[in-house]
């Protein structure tokens, strides 16, 4: 006997998904998602991971959204659910990572009655959403969720945010929605390539980000343009993704402390930017520019954010008669045993990283070295803290390892950051991921009191307190136990090489608490 109940508004939208290539959602559901759990479960389209919270969720989904290069969907219950997931979605849209996030609310009926989760859903989701709806009725309610599809894949990639009201996934009458057509790049201007061309030389810095850095020989057409011209390539301090490590060309990034990044770009006089906008500070600072490119410098905009700026890289190596260039560059020794310092946690990670992993960092202020060592470590896909909104590590590496099951995961975590998620770790080891997870244990918020003397303060006892995290100890591996993630602390910098490489090459999660 074939099923004749009519398709309600949660299996439409749910197999309006599946059929545009989404395969995966990251919930954390309440009452109000209880359609859409049904509809997951009796469709069997989409591999569900349940997140403890919210932030783990919308954060997993960022990482899979990188490294699968397509967005996964988020089940997220009413605003306040939608609160708690909001830094995590604010770092996806920095990354201009593609995310699609259903967001349940109350029956329209329920609305007026000011019930306990009564909140403006819309008005929560627009900060850190680029696209906001609600549906209004189970039967447009998959051709809604394939505008927020759309939305998210448009170039560049947005989060996209559907409120999903209670009556309309359960009411029949839904349609399932043909997938949206795909994006368009904007067209390429001759014209600018040929003033690119001409500004070329050592007063000049390419500055470039997003599909560039996931693009190994745009990467390396950019060292040649370097190499033939004397002008300097640089990434921005923070990138949604970076495919580098040996045999592939290496960028430097604009360093994070506004003094360095002020040095580091200050013999510029021209700058062109490919898939970027021009560098500000993360912080305004007392006698200090907002803007980093020095004054008068002349900007130039090869390709926008919704340009194909690998293209553009070929058109412009093409113009200057540049080939691509890839430089040797040697892979450290391991390091010697003794303490766990920035350098030598640099070159422990060097030295284990095995050929083809995803390094997630969100070390902060304690892995500062090893974006330098790594560049002749394997070969590696690099993902990072976007937005400044710390807590994306944990989620990032369950996100990427759910896109790519065959590629190994180390997630470089600041113990500070690492408490905003740390349920992630349950998730992880739910999914059997192949993560491992490095947190840097120091004890505080290092990076915060760097800031802290950056404005001019001289702190005492109690502003200092508030920085610090070891009264009590976090006692990491502890909390991973009770997880579900073994794990050892360590100490010594050989040791922790070993220890890497060793869980790197063993299946499922893994924590490692490094004592710094």
């Amino acid at each position: 006997m074939h099923d004749t109940t009519p398709m309600n508004g949660a299996e439409s939208v749910v197999r309006s998904l599946h059929g545009a290539g989404v395969r995966v959602c990251f919930a954390n559901p309440g009452t109000s998602e209880m359609q859409f759990v049904d509809a997951l479960d009796r469709t069997g389209l989409l591999r569900c991971v349940l997140a403890l919270f919210e932030g783990v969720a919308t954060g997993a989904a960022d990482g899979y959204a990188r490294m699968a290069q397509g967005p996964a969907v988020t089940l997220l219950h009413l605003a306040p659910g939608l609160a708690n997931a909001g830094a995590n979605m604010h770092n996806a849209r920095k990354a201009r990572a593609p995310m699609v996030n259903l967001v349940g609310d109350h029956a329209v009926r329920h609305r007026g009655h000011d019930a306990p989760l009564t909140a403006d859903v819309e008005g929560a989701a627009a900060p850190f959403s680029d696209w906001v709806r609600t549906a209004t009725s189970a039967a447009g309610f998959a051709a809604d969720a394939m505008d927020a599809l759309g939305a998210a894949m448009s170039r560049p990639n947005r989060v996209a945010t559907l409120v999903a009201p209670a009556d309309l996934g359960w009411d029949a009458g839904g349609v399932v929605a043909p997938p949206p057509p795909p994006p368009a790049f904007a067209a390429l201007d001759a014209e600018a390539v040929s003033r690119a061309a001409e500004m070329l030389g050592p007063d000049t810095v390419i500055l470039t980000s997003g599909r560039v850095l996931e693009t190994p020989e745009a990467v390396a057409q950019l060292q040649g343009i370097a190499v033939k011209t004397g002008a300097r390539i640089m990434a921005p301090t923070s990138n949604r993704r970076f495919d580098r490590g040996a045999g592939r060309a290496g960028i430097a990034r604009v360093p994070y402390p506004i003094g360095l990044a002020l040095e580091a770009l200050s013999p510029f006089r021209k700058a062109v930017l490919v898939e970027t906008v021009p560098p500000v500070a993360f912080f305004a600072y007392p006698g200090r520019p907002s803007l980093l490119l020095p004054e008068g410098c002349e900007v130039l905009t090869l390709s926008g954010l919704d340009g194909d700026g690998p293209a553009a890289v070929a058109a412009l190596a093409d113009r200057a008669g540049a080939g691509a260039v890839v430089a040797e560059t040697a892979r450290p020794e391991a390091p010697p045993p003794g303490r766990i310092t920035p350098a030598a946690l640099a070159a422990a990670v060097a030295q284990a990283l095995p050929a083809n992993a995803i390094v997630v960092d969100e070390s902060i202020s304690g892995g500062r070295d090893v974006w330098g060592a790594t560049q002749g470590a394997a070969p590696h896909s690099w993902i990072s803290l976007t937005g400044g909104a710390i807590g994306d590590g944990i989620p990032l590496a369950l996100g990427a390892a759910v896109a790519c099951p065959d590629r190994p995961v180390l997630c470089l975590q600041a113990d500070g950051s690492a408490m905003y998620t740390i349920q992630g770790l349950w998730s992880q080891a739910r999914e059997g991921t192949n993560v491992t997870t490095v947190i840097l244990s120091n004890g505080t918020y290092e990076i915060l009191k760097n800031e802290l003397f950056a404005v001019g303060a001289n702190p005492g006892r109690s502003a200092l307190d508030m920085l610090d995290l070891d009264r009590p100890r976090l006692d990491f591996v502890a909390i991973a136990r009770g997880m579900g993630v073994p794990g050892r602390r360590i100490e010594d910098a050989a040791e922790l090489c070993t220890a890497i490489a060793d869980a790197m090459a063993e299946p499922g999660p893994y924590l490692i608490e490094a004592v710094m």
